[in-house]
């Protein structure tokens, strides 16, 4: 079964997933060639581990919180920042509470 993903123009709900969170899976949203959109889910402690893409990315703490790092740096997002990154940058991050993200990477070479 092929992964749904939104057209352009079509509504896609990013309200939070409260009582839905711990059994809500990280989910595509959109991707076109060059931009892609995903709703990360992590539960409490859980860590992306450092990783670079080659575009600009953004990172809004939907709901929960999380520790975002990137070069020495560690920022941490609560519900409803946003922290936008120069492409090419180490970054990973960490659930400090039961969290989901909306992540939007440009996606460059395409």
């Amino acid at each position: 079964m092929a992964i749904h993903h939104a057209s352009s123009g079509e509504v896609i709900d990013v309200r939070p997933l409260q009582h839905d969170l711990k059994g809500a899976i990280t989910k595509a949203l959109y991707k076109s060639d060059r931009l892609e959109v995903f709703r990360m889910v992590l539960l409490a402690r859980d860590e992306m581990p450092a990783h670079r893409v080659v575009g600009e990315i953004t990172v809004q703490c939907l709901e929960g919180q999380i520790e975002f790092r990137f070069d020495e740096t560690t920022r941490v997002l609560r519900t409803g920042d946003l922290v936008c990154l120069a492409g090419g940058v180490d970054h990973g991050l960490k659930a400090v509470d039961d969290s989901s993200v909306l992540v939007t990477i440009l996606l460059h070479g395409a």
